[in-house]
């Protein structure tokens, strides 16, 4: 088992990473800027450096900081948690080189999965269902740009190689507007991500976002943990999540299961991944893989029982994975609310004190969060402070105990989005099931 891990986070993330290491008896190193001294995993962590000022550029995305920070701490490994470098390949790298074992896949996967071409190349080559597009990146001739979107069918949508969080797309609904949008989400995806290569696919209508969690030891071995949905997003950003996704058509979701399990072992994955997938009228269609733990993983945990981030620790030691496929079984429903702390109507940051801070309890209650009575949220960084997730033998008993929860939880001093969710798991066609990724979009602007 490793000895010392290095947590490069920060927030809830972080101090759950912390307890999952204390589990296992390993011995754990937090990093901080000089804004976040007082974060809980702070407090807990058996060691603590400062590794520069607020800005996240000069702190929590500062390689050589981090990796300083390591050599003087003599840790073993460096977990990356979600966001800053955790999806950086030449951080990965920069890791294993410098002889510290990088909690996540290597980083030639990284690349290969980071990179939105080279990634649907790859999962089709595996048969995993792909959305129609270019098979590629969209070259110069103009030409062949229109063709290619005469051959997908309008309404098409232009995404950055590169891309992600929402940011480098643009949906064209008519040729006239084609080239245009090429040209500009080019010189965005440029300017954003270093990389102005696009690429073209069809753009469904409806979609649900589905995705399925994966976990495997790069030694032959690979599980799924079964799929959530995660379509009630704004700004492509998701807002609360659930396992397991209800309403699926069962014959394709036992074959999309199995084809994202093969595919992890056909490309040699090691640790946890998520396939995120678009679901329209019985269909998947492949978008991307996060190659890292999604913020989202307590829902799959609480209804498989299934600790991903402690597979990460084994995994990274040089273990095979603890459990086969046969043993996971899908137990319950669960759901979870991404508490931020923001205006629930404008969603402006809302940063501040916390005065009052009181986490709901009872049978089937989860709330991960590093937020105390007294803690000042600073304004340097996401707005989330804690999700909130509940579980219940079925969909309607997590979803009745959620808004309980959410009644019962208290943040005081500072605006957060609770009444949002509060309005969210009482809304009618939520509770049914299966709205898709523009519902929340269309609710709001009612």
């Amino acid at each position: 088992m490793l000895d010392k891990v290095l947590i490069a986070n920060r927030g809830e993330i972080a101090l759950r990473i912390l307890r999952a290491c204390k589990e296992l008896g390993i011995k754990t190193v937090a990093v901080h800027s000089k804004a976040d001294r007082e974060l809980m995993h702070v407090r807990l962590a058996d060691e603590a450096v400062c590794i520069g000022p607020a800005p996240s550029a000069q702190s929590y995305l500062n390689i050589p900081s981090l990796i300083s920070a390591a050599e003087v701490t003599d840790s073993s490994a460096i977990h990356p948690g979600y966001g800053f470098l955790s999806e950086n390949a030449n951080f990965a790298e920069q890791v294993e080189r410098s002889g510290f074992v990088f909690i996540g896949p290597q980083a030639e996967t990284i690349r290969l999965m980071g990179d939105k071409v080279s990634a649907i190349e790859a999962m089709k080559q595996a048969g995993v269902p792909t959305v129609p597009g270019s098979d590629g990146p969209l070259g110069d001739d103009e030409g062949d740009i229109v063709a290619t979107a005469r051959r997908i069918g309008y309404p098409v949508i232009i995404k950055a190689a590169a891309g992600g969080g929402g940011r480098g797309m643009r949906v064209v609904h008519t040729e006239a507007h084609l080239l245009s949008a090429v040209n500009v989400t080019r010189t965005e995806a440029h300017s954003a991500f270093g990389d102005g290569t696009v690429y073209m696919e069809k753009f469904l209508e409806r979609p649900r976002h589905v995705e399925v969690q994966v976990i495997a030891d790069g030694q032959g071995n690979a599980i799924h943990l079964f799929d959530r949905d995660c379509s009630l997003q704004r700004r492509h950003q998701k807002v609360l999540e659930e396992a397991p996704a209800p309403g699926l058509d069962e014959a394709a979701r036992a074959e999309v299961l199995e084809a994202c399990r093969q595919a992890c072992i056909k490309i040699g994955y090691r640790g946890a991944g998520t396939f995120e997938f678009l679901y329209e009228d019985g269909q998947y269609f492949f978008i991307e893989m996060n190659t890292r733990v999604q913020v989202e993983h307590p829902v799959t945990e609480m209804v498989t029982g299934v600790d991903i981030v402690r597979e990460q620790l084994r995994i990274a030691s040089g273990l095979p994975l603890s459990i086969r496929q046969e043993d996971v079984e899908l137990n319950g429903h669960a759901f979870e609310c991404r508490i931020n702390a923001e205006d629930p109507r404008t969603f402006m940051p809302s940063p501040g004190k916390v005065t009052l801070y009181h986490p709901p309890g009872g049978l089937g209650v989860r709330m991960d969060s590093h937020v105390y009575t007294g803690y000042t949220v600073p304004p340097h960084y996401d707005s989330l402070i804690g999700k909130l997730i509940t579980w219940g033998a079925n969909r309607d008993n997590a979803l009745v105990r959620m808004r309980n929860a959410l009644d019962e939880l208290l943040v005081e001093g500072i605006k957060t989005n609770i009444d949002l969710h509060k309005d969210l798991v009482r809304d009618g066609h939520f509770q049914q099931g299966g709205v898709n990724i523009h519902y929340l979009e269309k609710k709001l602007g009612e």
